[in-house]
């Protein structure tokens, strides 16, 4: 397996890094526990998570993992500055109470609250990569790049990155650190797979120019890519349209599913399973680091770590173009993530 440089940093990642989105939401931590050892004895060295991923249960399944195996060294842990309140068994669309002022968000106050919350939930003195979870214009760019730097200084954050940032905004970042000593983005986290392409217009030529790591999520396109909808309005429990409601459930189309029955179909011809398929064709495409894999069980987790040691073949490439042309999309995993709904600040 060859391992990837993260942007223009001297770390190597695994190809493929393991997601924790559902730890303690939809996965119970005695699975998540081994899905976390099994993927650290695979060669996977990154698992990425959130301070709000299952109201913080994710953070802490990883920390206890790693302290009662005595394995954190063998890992990188990525986790974000939460942008919103989520409660478990609480879909995104229900009523939930507003937050207090100050306990979220991209201000300084927060990162660093944020931050410290972090590393007692996983058990550590250091987070290797701490990504702002999403790009919001009620926070000037130059505080959260000075409360990242202070952080970083301290020695209890080594690199600093983002997730779902324009890139207009990345772009902007990077100029500032440049120009006046901040640390600088190594990596933007964003929604990557067949059915939403848009990242390769402007954010993969924009990374691969100036080093940025690209690690990306949602490869399976939450279950598009593998059969896992028979119609646009159904939504199985196991899902995450089905646990987590209308703001998970607004990125399954129609024509995404179309599109995913004939991409498993090519798939099975290839002697691939379309899970392994969709996250090949991730992980090969031209700028991507690496994408963010989660498994519901011990079986689909193997599935997935196949796909480390393959590579895709340029008929296969093609093939898959042929179904949704480079740089469009048929389904909105880029637009759902609310600064496309904000104002420029």
């Amino acid at each position: 397996m060859e391992y990837r440089y993260l942007g223009r940093t001297g770390v190597e990642v695994s190809p493929v890094c393991l997601g924790s989105d559902d730890f303690g939401d939809g996965t119970p931590p005695d699975l998540a526990e081994k899905l976390i050892l099994r993927s650290l004895d695979a060669g996977i060295n990154l698992i990425d998570t959130g301070n709000l991923y299952a109201g913080g249960t994710s953070e802490a399944i990883i920390g206890k993992c790693l302290a009662d195996s005595g394995r954190r060294n063998e890992v990188l842990i990525s986790t974000k500055i939460d942008h919103a309140p989520r409660k478990i068994g609480v879909s995104l669309d229900e009523h939930v109470p507003r937050m207090p002022p100050n306990v979220q968000g991209n201000s300084r106050l927060n990162i660093i609250r944020a931050c410290e919350l972090s590393l007692k939930a996983l058990r550590t003195d250091w987070i290797d990569l701490l990504q702002v979870h999403r790009y919001d214009s009620r926070f000037h760019i130059e505080e959260t790049l000075g409360a990242l730097t202070d952080l970083v200084r301290q020695g209890k954050v080594r690199y600093a990155g983002c997730s779902t940032f324009p890139a207009w905004k990345l772009m902007h970042a990077l100029m500032l650190s440049e120009m006046k000593g901040y640390v600088r983005f190594v990596n933007e986290e964003s929604p990557y797979n067949l059915l939403d392409r848009r990242i390769e217009n402007e954010l993969v030529p924009l990374a691969r120019e100036h080093g940025v790591g690209l690690l990306t999520w949602s490869p399976l396109a939450h279950g598009m890519l593998t059969g896992a909808y028979a119609e646009a309005d159904s939504y199985p429990k196991n899902t995450r349209a089905g646990r987590r409601g209308a703001f998970y459930a607004a990125r399954v189309t129609a024509e995404g599913i179309r599109i995913g029955r004939a991409f498993g179909a090519l798939a099975r011809d290839a002697g691939l399973s379309p899970a392994q398929l969709a996250v090949l064709w991730c992980k090969d495409q031209p700028g991507i680091t690496a994408p963010l894999v989660g498994a519901g069980s011990m079986a689909h987790l193997e599935e997935l770590l196949a796909v480390m040691e393959m590579t895709l073949d340029d008929s296969l490439r093609e093939a898959c173009d042929t179904l949704v042309p480079p740089g469009t999309h048929v389904a909105d995993f880029l637009n759902t993530s609310g600064w496309m709904k904000t104002s420029i600040g």
